[in-house]
Order: C-alpha cells, then sequence, then structure tokens
C-alpha cells in the first residue's frame, strides 16, 4: 500500500511541476518575434485596436479553450 501511495505522489508531483513551467516559464518566443501577452478584460481593447487597424491585411484570432 505505501508504495502506491509513493508513485501516486510522484505522478501528482509531475503534474503539478508540468503545469506550473507550462503557465509560468513557458512564455519564451523566438529572436525577432514580439513577446506573449495573455488576453483579460483590462488589455483586451488594445487586442481590438490593432485587430481593426490593420483592415488591409490578413487577420486571424483562434482561441482556443481546455474544455
Amino acid at each position: 500500500m505505501k508504495r502506491k501511495v509513493i508513485i501516486f505522489g510522484a505522478v501528482l508531483a509531475g503534474i503539478v511541476s508540468l503545469a506550473f513551467y507550462y503557465y509560468y516559464w513557458g512564455s519564451t518566443v523566438p529572436n525577432g518575434q514580439q513577446p506573449l501577452i495573455r488576453l483579460n478584460s483590462s488589455n483586451l481593447s488594445s487586442l481590438k485596436d490593432a485587430f481593426n487597424g490593420s483592415a488591409n491585411s490578413v487577420r486571424v484570432v483562434v482561441m482556443l479553450s481546455p474544455t
């Protein structure tokens, strides 16, 4: 029984570590690319302005949801 608890704890620690890496350290981009931003209600208007300001260009907005 103790071995199962240790294995479960190791798997859980791995999942938490991967989630932490994904959300806090995984935000790097290649050289020359603009930095990533996280959209929220306070900066959504800047996205709208930039999108509408480039009407002569190809524009694509993709929204992904984990559900």
